[in-house]
């Protein structure tokens, strides 16, 4: 019997992981009577739409190549985005409209980013994410403000809160998404 290589198995984790992120997504919206959490009806192309937003809005676009991760480790990166529309604001309140425009689900997390640490840098765990400690928010319910299970294709998600001047990275740490390029940089003045 032949085994597998080390690129086999990376290919093969990656295939089981976005198939079992695929049937979890479908199960929580079979599981709600056909409405994605928080009683929006997510059908394949439609968008919720957020409630008018405080302080100044950042439109976040999270991205991917249709769960194109079947190229090894070495492929990955770059595979999927997350791009905000400014990459400065001014301090105080700022809200976070993060639009998932891929294929599978994403979130955004919020974390000071350390001189003179850069965006997309910090270890990536066995798991497939990165440490969130020091986290100062999320953006990860469908067509809901905060936490959750993932932002469904084609829908959004929102967070608000008060940001002090300093570098911010904002990133997706569903498994493997940060390793696959789903960060950027926010910079507050």
């Amino acid at each position: 019997m032949k085994t597998l290589s080390h690129k086999g198995q990376i290919l093969l984790g990656a295939i089981a992981a976005l198939f079992l992120t695929a049937l979890s997504m479908t199960a929580i919206v079979f599981m709600n009577g056909g409405a994605a959490p928080g009683g929006y009806w997510v059908p394949g192309s439609s968008r919720c739409t957020a409630p008018s937003l405080a302080g100044t809005v950042i439109n976040v676009a999270a991205t991917d190549m249709g769960g194109s991760m079947m190229g090894g480790a070495d492929m990955m990166r770059g595979s999927m985005q997350l791009t905000a529309d400014r990459a400065t604001v001014t301090r105080g309140e700022v809200s976070f409209l993060v639009t998932n425009a891929g294929n599978i689900p994403h979130e955004m997390m919020i974390v000071p980013l350390a001189e003179p640490q850069i965006a997309g840098t910090r270890p990536v765990g066995r798991d497939g994410k990165i440490d969130e400690t020091g986290s100062l928010a999320e953006a990860a319910a469908t067509c809901a403000e905060g936490e959750g299970s993932g932002i469904l294709p084609s829908a959004a998600g929102w967070i608000t809160l008060d940001l002090p001047p300093g570098r911010y990275e904002l990133f997706c740490n569903l498994p493997g998404h940060y390793g696959a390029g789903m960060y950027t940089q926010l910079t507050v003045t």
